[in-house]
Formats: C-alpha cells, sequence, structure tokens
C-alpha cells in the first residue's frame, strides 16, 4: 500500500488482490498485496481507498484507472484495440456528526477479468483524479521455468 498527495488535494492507497469487494465502506479482499504472478491470462482487483479533506466534502471528482505498461503507456487489447481502463466519478459527503476536519474517505474496487500478460514484464495501474495522476501499484510477472 502507498500514499502520495499530487496536485489534487487528495491522497489515494492501492491494493492489488486476485478479488475484491468494497461493501459499506470496508474492503473484502481475497489473495490481495501481491507483486509478483506469472504470465498468461489474469484476473484481478485493484482495491483503492480515495481519502478527501473535509474542505472538500461535496465535491464532484472524475477518477481514471489505466492499466501501463513499464514505460507508462496504457495498454490496449482487442481488434480494434481498446485501452484497459476505468472511467467514472465520485463525491464523498460529511456524515452527520462527524467531528469537523476529519478526513473523508470513499472506498471502490474496480475488477479485470482476461488480462493478458506477457512473461517478466512490469506492469502497473496508474489512478488519475480529475486527470491528474494521484497513485499507482506496480508489479511484475515472473516466467516460472
Amino acid at each position: 500500500m502507498y500514499f502520495f498527495e499530487g496536485v489534487v488535494r487528495v491522497k489515494a492507497m492501492l491494493m492489488l488482490c486476485d478479488y475484491a469487494e468494497a461493501i459499506n465502506g470496508k474492503f473484502y479482499i481475497s489473495g490481495g498485496g501481491w507483486t509478483v504472478c506469472g504470465p498468461g491470462l489474469r484476473n484481478m482487483s485493484v482495491a483503492i481507498r480515495v481519502f478527501v479533506p473535509w474542505a472538500d466534502a461535496n465535491t464532484r471528482y472524475d477518477l481514471s484507472l489505466l492499466f501501463q505498461d513499464e514505460n507508462g503507456s496504457t495498454i490496449a487489447y482487442g481488434d480494434p484495440p481498446v485501452e484497459v481502463r476505468n472511467d467514472g466519478s465520485f463525491e464523498v459527503g460529511r456524515p452527520p456528526g462527524i467531528p469537523e476536519g476529519t478526513e473523508l474517505d470513499v472506498t471502490l474496487v474496480f475488477t479485470f477479468n482476461g488480462l493478458t500478460l506477457e512473461p517478466d514484464k512490469g506492469y502497473r495501474w496508474q489512478l488519475e483524479i480529475d486527470n491528474e495522476p494521484v497513485q499507482s501499484v506496480s508489479f511484475r510477472t515472473v516466467d516460472a521455468r
């Protein structure tokens, strides 16, 4: 897990998982926290927690999660090629009774099935919020010969 505060005023944490769900602000994770896997077809989830400052509550943010190679190029599959990414938006409200200044958060999971991973290669998931890079999580494939 990594924390980073970029140009936007939010922070984020990302974790690679075999499978994950986000329910009522909690992660339910199976096989989480890996950084090395074998090549071939792979299913994976990316668990994301975004932390929003108190003053930025009720602000809409655009979010993109992009699958990239180790050089930062977004990967595309298919014919015609389509980038592997998930785009959306979120807004965090202030729960009643929470003390002023409390950091607010949103819990998200994106699942990707059937990704083709090449042997001995680096990959990363890049999280952008409002078109600014906020956080990434990297992994490598290792050919088990």
